[in-house]
């Protein structure tokens, strides 16, 4: 599973959710005509009976969901779609899901440990990279040199001063 959004609160009055979505544009979200809400290793599939995007939010209503109450059981969870239902990348480009948990080396062989999360500042993403402390790397083409997914690790130049 990729994590796509989360549920932040019921809609109305019909059991429509709120999601706050954690892709690039939140209209993506709407390309998914099944979503699984969960977390952890607890995910359950719900197809979509409707789904728009009002004022940057993800406003959606799943099949089986028809009051508040039962939408306010969703608040909270996780929205995910399966790995193989997303379109696939180009060269160079990289979900990040694919890159949480990689480990980041600079040139010097220095382990600047694991990548915890990204931010998306607007002008370039930025790795947030777990190790004996937490470091900031913008994630550009002149820093980062290469990104090998398959053997689990991110090659930067970039100082441990930093």
């Amino acid at each position: 599973m990729v994590v796509m959004g989360r549920v932040t609160a019921p809609f109305g009055v019909q059991g429509w959710i709120r999601v706050h979505a954690y892709t690039a544009a939140s209209e993506n979200l709407l390309a998914y005509r099944n979503w699984w809400l969960g977390r952890d290793a607890q995910w359950r599939e719900h197809p979509l009976a409707g789904c728009e995007v009002r004022s940057g939010s993800v406003i959606a209503k799943l099949g089986g969901c028809d009051d508040r109450d039962a939408a306010a059981r969703f608040k909270g969870l996780y929205v995910a779609v399966r790995r193989s239902d997303l379109p696939p990348t180009g060269p160079h480009e990289y979900y990040w899901a694919d890159l949480i948990g990689l480990k980041v080396i600079n040139g010097e062989k220095v382990d600047f440990g694991r990548v915890r999360e990204i931010i998306a500042t607007g002008a370039n993403d930025v790795l947030v990279v777990r190790g004996e402390r937490d470091r900031l790397v913008p994630f550009v083409a002149g820093v980062v040199k290469e990104v090998d997914v398959a053997g689990g690790v991110i090659r930067i130049d970039w100082s441990a001063d930093f």
